[in-house]
């Protein structure tokens, strides 16, 4: 697809187009849909309340879009679970689901738990970091899924907000997507360019796709979710929703570093495996420098981009939903 420009038109939308909420349910009621929400959690009482409240209040109580919503934890340190118990979501520590499994840290580790605990054919997986959260920040990623049995998987992207100059509306993603990843899917695979905000952490996805693919519990998860559906099913499975805005907390250059890092051991791992690229085994330390005085010194930190594996391929989810 050299030309990517048809795509776009067809597979963006802006969430005002999804204004019709009352529509929205009565198709997804006649196609026998049904979405869980997932909130993936660490150290986010601050926020975390906001969201529950406005997601229950509007689309489950006032338009029962959503059937669920669960909040899966990594570990907090802070009242996360007591507020989201609280304020009437379902609360799960990662850990305790699947607890066969060695347990894992990871934000990728919490949404790929979220495949066996939820019971929803729609995922819609939300950050729970949010300022400006709204109802929009779900109905605008469930909506394309139920309007268009074609798509299979549909990211946010919003403004974070960019710059404006006149008429011109800068779109693009953040720091880590127009530094790594965009120039590394301009070179390897250009057609997921079109993909306007590809680490945004908002995005809704059938189950059926969710369940064949494999999850980095860390930084990598979308990387590698956008790869591997482009490999199994094309552009036609993605679409986009212009969220307009999101408001959060940046983070600091030094961890967008060992972002930066794990996601490109994720894109190596595909890129090979997909004979995009060759190469020998690469290295899991991040060198990174600080300054004491008039002392420089280098700290070596190891990260490892473990994944999991298909959820299909697990035993005990394949008997809970009769696979």
């Amino acid at each position: 697809m050299s030309n990517l420009q048809p795509w776009i038109k067809k597979n963006t939308y802006h969430h005002s187009e999804f204004w019709d909420l009352k529509k929205l349910i009565e198709i997804k009621e006649k196609k026998g849909l049904t979405i869980s929400l997932c909130l993936p959690t660490l150290n986010e009482e601050k926020t975390i309340g906001k969201e529950i409240i406005i997601f229950k209040s509007e689309l489950v109580e006032r338009y029962p879009l959503i059937d669920e919503i669960a909040v899966i934890d990594s570990g907090s340190e802070d009242n996360t679970l007591e507020v989201a118990k609280n304020f009437g979501a379902d609360t799960y520590l990662a850990s305790n689901i699947l607890p066969d499994l060695e347990p894992k840290r990871g934000k990728g580790e919490n949404l790929w738990k979220a495949i066996y605990q939820l019971k929803g054919d729609i995922i819609v997986y939300v950050d729970a970091d949010i300022s400006n959260i709204h109802p929009r920040f779900v109905y605008g990623l469930v909506a394309p899924l139920i309007y268009r049995d074609k798509v299979k998987y549909v990211k946010a992207f919003y403004d974070r907000p960019l710059s404006f100059s006149g008429n011109v509306r800068a779109s693009g993603g953040g720091r880590v997507t127009e530094i790594l990843v965009r120039p590394l899917f301009s070179l390897f695979f250009p057609e997921l360019t079109a993909i306007i905000q590809p680490l945004s952490g908002e995005y809704a996805v059938r189950r059926k796709v969710l369940e064949e693919i494999a999850f980095p519990i860390g930084y990598g998860v979308e990387t590698s979710h956008l790869i591997d559906v482009y490999h199994k099913y094309g552009m036609e499975a993605f679409a986009q929703t212009d969220l307009d805005k999101r408001v959060h907390e940046n983070k600091p250059t030094i961890d967008l570093g060992k972002m930066s890092f794990g996601i490109l051991q994720t894109f190596i791992k595909r890129a090979k495996a997909l004979g995009v690229i060759d190469g020998a085994d690469h290295t899991t330390i991040l060198r990174q420098f600080q300054a004491k005085k008039d002392q420089y010194e280098q700290n070596l930190i190891e990260i490892i981009e473990e994944e999991r594996p298909p959820m299909i391929e697990i035993d005990e989810y394949r008997k809970k939903f009769k696979k």
